[in-house]
């Protein structure tokens, strides 16, 4: 994938963080999934008062993604952080949405981008980020 791509994705899930609905942690995260076929689906997190039903941007992308047809993926960028104000350190996804992505994702592939709100990322494949995993090879 092109550093144009990375960046791209980068700029698409600080855009998707403006949306986050998150008025009880302030923490807004965006995320923005790249399909094989090259669509791009973005999510933000979504807070609800009993905590339990809320979901995060990473899922949200995924489930968006899913829900009209997609189901192979290349990359995810991920960028949040408290407040509405563009975010200087890197925001992992959390180990639900770790796991929703090994459903879809061929782990030593799959990028996972750390953004910045200056357009700089990290990144590490799905590998790094949970190994010894469960994934639908476990049920076979």
């Amino acid at each position: 994938m092109t550093e144009s791509k990375k960046k791209e994705l980068v700029r698409m899930a600080l855009e998707a963080r403006t949306f986050a609905y998150a008025p009880y942690s302030g923490f807004r995260v965006g995320a923005a999934l790249l399909a094989k076929d090259g669509r791009i689906f973005t999510g933000c997190n979504v807070e609800n008062a009993a905590y339990g039903p809320s979901n995060c941007a990473e899922r949200t992308a995924v489930f968006k993604a899913v829900s009209e047809g997609a189901r192979d993926f290349t990359a995810i960028a991920v960028a949040g952080g408290a407040g509405e104000d563009a975010p200087d350190r890197y925001t992992a996804p959390c180990g639900v949405c770790r796991q929703v992505l090994m459903e879809f994702c061929a782990p030593e592939r799959f990028l996972v981008l750390l953004g910045k709100g200056d357009l700089t990322w990290e990144e590490y494949t799905l590998a790094e980020l949970l190994p010894v995993s469960f994934s639908p090879q476990n049920l076979q």
